[in-house]
């Protein structure tokens, strides 16, 4: 049943599995493979200490501090936080901004210099990053507690919208609807499979009816197969396309049946580990509840209270 504890178990997940993932960004499977992540680490990538969230949690609850405060969606005032992340070092764990990705920074400064907000995110092909799928979670959230699990085409505008701000490619924005649909689903009380499945099956159903995404939902059709779950390992990229990224968390919750093994076997991927834990984590939060989150895990998580607070804050605002 979705209620307060939801929202913060899905913030809470998704920040976890970011912090797990941070010490090793970047590092290649093999290598990982030799030597797996079996828990916390510290240092690493960012030299940071343990615990310690990044960009895909700082953006995440930097839209839910607006949303809260406001009790709608101001996609410039989102923007204007996303200012304070990248400048100020508002929103983050240790009072340092790291790893801003390279659209992200583009949006931003687009903004900066007075681009209308659902302009400023880049439409080229190197924008298809997952830079707006690793912080979409609020929106998702939102709309459930707005609309229910009512995917008609105004939802989706709201979806796309949100991702627009930093990320217009209309990969980007497919991914972004995939991830609302799997959340409502699993808001629903679905189980994963069949949540996933509903999911899929609705967005392929609606993206299919939109000429103009005819050419960006081709990349998709791995994921929509019905032996998706079924690859093996080595075919699952972990890499920053926002494509590779939506199916390796996927594949993930899907061949995993417990909140620690799926956050390892995410970030056990290599590559873009923080992202893609943060987002497997942050459905699997939800689904499995903040009571399954390993204590040990969320002993280090920095400034957890501020997190369940600002959770709180955002499920209030909108109920």
């Amino acid at each position: 049943m979705f209620n307060q504890k939801t929202v913060i178990s899905m913030l809470l997940g998704h920040a976890t599995a970011d912090a797990i993932g941070v010490p090793v960004e970047f590092t290649k499977r093999q290598r990982l493979k030799e030597n797996p992540v079996t828990g916390v680490r510290e240092f690493g990538t960012y030299s940071q200490p343990a615990g310690t969230w990044s960009d895909d949690t700082s953006l995440t609850i930097a839209a839910v501090e607006s949303m809260a405060r406001l009790k709608k969606i101001d996609y410039a005032d989102i923007l204007k936080n996303f200012w304070l992340w990248y400048s100020e070092n508002k929103f983050t764990a240790n009072d340092e901004t790291f790893d801003c990705g390279n659209t992200t920074a583009t949006a931003i400064g687009n903004f900066k210099r007075g681009t209308p907000p659902l302009e400023c995110g880049p439409n080229e092909e190197f924008a298809s990053s997952n830079g707006s799928l690793m912080r979409i979670s609020p929106v998702a959230i939102y709309i459930y507690m707005t609309r229910g699990n009512n995917f008609d085409a105004e939802t989706f505008e709201i979806v796309h919208n949100f991702s627009s701000i930093t990320h217009r490619n209309l990969r980007c924005l497919i991914a972004c609807g995939v991830y609302c649909l799997v959340a409502a689903e699993i808001f629903d009380g679905q189980n994963l499979q069949t949540a996933i499945s509903n999911a899929l099956n609705k967005a392929k159903n609606f993206y299919s009816s939109l000429k103009n995404f005819e050419n960006d939902l081709k990349p998709f059709e791995r994921l929509f197969s019905e032996n998706f779950a079924k690859l093996p390992e080595d075919e699952i990229k972990s890499t920053g396309y926002v494509v590779a990224t939506l199916e390796a968390a996927l594949w993930c919750l899907l061949n995993t049946d417990n909140y620690k093994d799926l956050v390892l076997k995410a970030v056990n991927l290599g590559g873009d580990t923080d992202t893609i834990g943060a987002i497997a984590g942050g459905l699997a939060g939800a689904f499995y509840g903040v009571e399954k989150i390993s204590a040990e895990w969320l002993d280090v998580l920095k400034k957890k209270d501020y997190l369940i607070e600002i959770a709180t804050d955002f499920y209030n605002a909108f109920n």
